[in-house]
């Protein structure tokens, strides 16, 4: 029989709303990121720099790029015979067919893949962070405590710990109490979504709990678990992680990569951050272009201007093109003299000649004002901008957009234009 002594179960189903356009066709975890890659390369890397090479990865909405990107897990060496990466959709069953209704529910429905492995633990991890941790240092302090369940946790600012769940703890680690979000936070640990369960203790709360609606970690199993005196305790993790689920945060930690000293080090030798590279020429910068403290993909070809940016593979910023603060993600093209600024701009979009994008004033968006915020200008995938347009802060664009969408040739700040139906 097959034995583990640690699987990973990694929870990457997920909409991610508050992208907006972002994730109007791909699953958040799939959203590119620093350029090359995904975001669902660093919990992935992280596991296989941690020695862990099974790994379940659980998806549900719009999962097609997604499973193109995992394949057969080559670029993590999760391509194994026994372990390696499985895909682990919602599926068909005898009696009781339902969709993942929530993160402890999408475990339940695979117990038969995790009880294939026998695993002594179980390690639960989100999709959707940046961040780099050594899990086995962490599975380490769950044996060494004698635990039933490890949350990590991280000291955040006591003015931010209302946003999270929050742990109280002893002076030995034990968790005394949760949080859910409090309105007056006892501590300011807040949980990560990174929890190891012994076996035993997960595979019972799940099985008990697998009639509870929407089921999840930290609202029913971790409450579960801790009323019925099993050991909790928090592991404090004091690096880099962020969870990209706004377009502000998105951009800052973008952003963050080109630091002069970045926090989040894409460059360490020892923690490769792995990824799924096409084949794809070098970069070509010609002698006319400006590029300053800026990351750009291969294949990409720059003749404009580029600072401050983040520009993903094969990418083309045309002949007096300016870009500046901005996330361009794949093969879109910026066509000559289009001048972009503070935009985040998806993959295969093409902005016409002298459009300008993150204009004038910034005033809140009509429609979605918390997720169209940040100054930020958005363009969703595949869309097709006219030329001499303009475009202000706070929009979102999304869809083949024609010079009649843009009465005067303008989309004014906190403006939406959805010609793709991708605005909810």
């Amino acid at each position: 029989m097959i034995k583990k002594e640690m699987i990973a179960m990694l929870l990457a189903g997920g909409q991610g709303s508050r992208l907006g356009v972002l994730t109007s066709k791909v699953a958040k975890p799939a959203v590119a990121f620093g350029g090359k890659y995904r975001i669902i390369d660093f919990p992935l890397s992280n596991c296989i720099n941690s020695g862990i090479d099974t790994v379940g990865v659980l998806t549900q909405y719009q999962p097609l790029r997604l499973n193109t990107h995992i394949g057969i897990g080559i670029p993590w060496d999760l391509d194994k015979n026994i372990g390696g990466v499985t895909v682990l959709p919602p599926y068909e069953k005898t009696g009781k067919t339902e969709w993942y209704t929530g993160t402890a529910n999408a475990i339940y429905q695979n117990l038969a893949y995790m009880e294939s492995f026998n695993p002594d633990y179980v390690l639960i991890l989100s999709g959707d962070h940046i961040y780099k941790m050594d899990y086995e240092i962490m599975l380490d302090y769950h044996k060494a405590h004698n635990a039933d369940v490890t949350i990590a946790v991280m000291p955040v600012p006591q003015e931010e710990a209302s946003r999270f769940g929050i742990v109280v703890t002893d002076g030995t680690g034990r968790i005394q109490e949760f949080q859910e979000k409090p309105k007056e936070p006892k501590s300011n640990l807040a949980s990560m979504g990174i929890y190891i369960f012994s076996w035993s203790a997960l595979r019972e709360a799940l099985i008990t709990l697998s009639e509870q609606s929407n089921c999840d970690f930290g609202k029913h199993v971790i409450p579960y678990c801790h009323e019925k005196g099993e050991k909790l305790v928090a592991y404090e993790y004091n690096g880099y992680w962020k969870d990209v689920g706004t377009l502000g945060s998105y951009w800052e930690a973008n952003m963050e990569l080109i630091d002069l000293i970045p926090e989040f080090n894409l460059y360490e030798e020892f923690w490769k951050i792995y990824t799924k590279n096409d084949i794809i020429p070098p970069q070509y910068i010609s002698s006319d272009a400006k590029i300053l403290r800026s990351l750009i993909g291969d294949g990409t070809e720059v003749y404009g201007e580029v600072y401050n940016s983040i520009i993903g593979n094969g990418v083309t910023i045309e002949t007096g093109a300016v870009v500046r603060d901005s996330i361009i993600m794949q093969n879109t093209v910026i066509k000559a003299g289009a001048v972009i600024d503070k935009a985040i701009i998806a993959e295969n979009v093409v902005v016409g000649e002298r459009t300008q994008i993150g204009v004038g004033e910034e005033v809140p968006n009509k429609v979605k004002p918390a997720v169209y915020a940040f100054g930020l200008a958005v363009i969703g995938e595949k869309t097709v901008i006219p030329a001499d347009v303009r475009i202000g802060k706070n929009t979102a664009v999304t869809g083949e957009t024609l010079s009649e969408d843009y009465p005067g040739g303008i989309l004014a700040g906190g403006e939406i234009l959805d010609k793709a139906g991708d605005v909810a």
